[in-house]
């Protein structure tokens, strides 16, 4: 998959795909619908997605808590594992926001992207004060020569699939029912960093990752894998929260990787959420706190031994 960042001066190649429309945050089960759908329509064009990032929201309200599902490599990962073969991954600035709808169509759609046809859910909104919705698109659209599928939302007994509902899933503590919206197991990529050196201390090394824009998830302690940077994959065992124990004011991922001693600082760790174990909790000794990771490690390893191989390699 080829990423651009810029819909002006873009090479032939990169121009008159199907373009999939929105923020993607996640890349669920619901995204990948509009991508099908995308190339149902036109079988023989590109497959490509036009995204924004930083996020719109971070943008406009920059005093809300991190959120995000996926941040850009990740989501770039996902979108090239749906057969995505371009991104245009637009920077969203005070300029592009003052973009009305029709110059959004006009300058980016049509003159910059030269799309041959358009996809979206059905609640799209662009444009500056979010002026353009799909039937305004499908007017345009139609009159410049590309077509427009608007997409209903992929639906299981709870309702339409959304970021929304995902998170939602995260933060109450269940990773399993995130995963089955979101058709892997949700992750967290970040750089591995020093810190307190305080588990190596009681047999528990851990890999710390900071949260960063990443939604945080429910604070406890999870069955996890850890995708090294070389690409392979290792079963661990991960708190995330403050560390009440250690008077820790700052929530991170904290990672005890199994049968693994290999230097990771400064590396990119992927780490996949399966199952959440325990709330987490303030120990009153380190021996006890020792205790508990050992038993929390043992759980671990009994379910990711129990489970099912992935299909998908981003599932791991």
């Amino acid at each position: 998959m080829k990423i651009f960042s810029d819909w002006r001066g873009l090479p032939a190649s990169a121009q008159g795909a199907t373009v999939a429309l929105g923020n993607f945050d996640g890349v669920h089960l619901g995204h990948a619908g509009v991508v099908q759908a995308m190339h149902a329509a036109r079988p023989g064009a590109p497959l490509a997605v036009l995204t924004f990032e930083p996020h719109p929201r971070s943008f406009f309200r920059p005093q809300d808590p991190p959120f995000r599902l996926t941040l850009s490599a990740e989501r770039a990962a996902a979108l090239a594992a749906l057969g995505v073969d371009l991104l245009y991954e637009l920077p969203f600035d005070a300029a592009f926001s003052h973009l009305t709808a029709d110059e959004f169509i006009d300058q980016v759609l049509h003159a910059g992207l030269r799309a041959a046809h358009l996809a979206c859910g059905g609640d799209f909104a662009f444009g500056h004060r979010r002026g353009g919705d799909v039937a305004m698109l499908g007017r345009r659209a139609g009159a410049l020569g590309m077509g427009l599928t608007i997409v209903p939302p992929v639906v299981d007994a709870q309702g339409p699939i959304s970021s929304t509902r995902i998170r939602r899933l995260l933060q109450d503590g269940y990773p399993e029912r995130a995963a089955a919206l979101l058709g892997r197991n949700h992750t967290i990529r970040g750089m591995v960093t020093h810190g307190d050196k305080r588990g190596r201390t009681i047999g528990f090394p851990t890999a710390n990752i900071p949260l960063g824009e990443h939604l945080e998830p429910a604070r406890g302690v999870y069955a996890v894998t850890a995708r090294l940077p070389d690409g392979g994959t290792v079963q661990g065992v991960a708190n995330i929260g403050l560390r009440p124990t250690v008077g820790g004011k700052e929530s991170r991922l904290e990672a005890h990787l199994f049968d693994f001693a290999d230097d990771l600082y400064g590396a990119e760790l992927t780490v996949a959420l399966h199952a959440f174990l325990r709330e987490e909790r303030k120990f009153e000794t380190f021996d006890e706190l020792k205790a508990q990771i050992a038993a929390d490690a043992k759980e671990a390893r009994l379910l990711l031994d129990r489970r099912p191989k992935p299909a998908n390699p981003l599932a791991s």
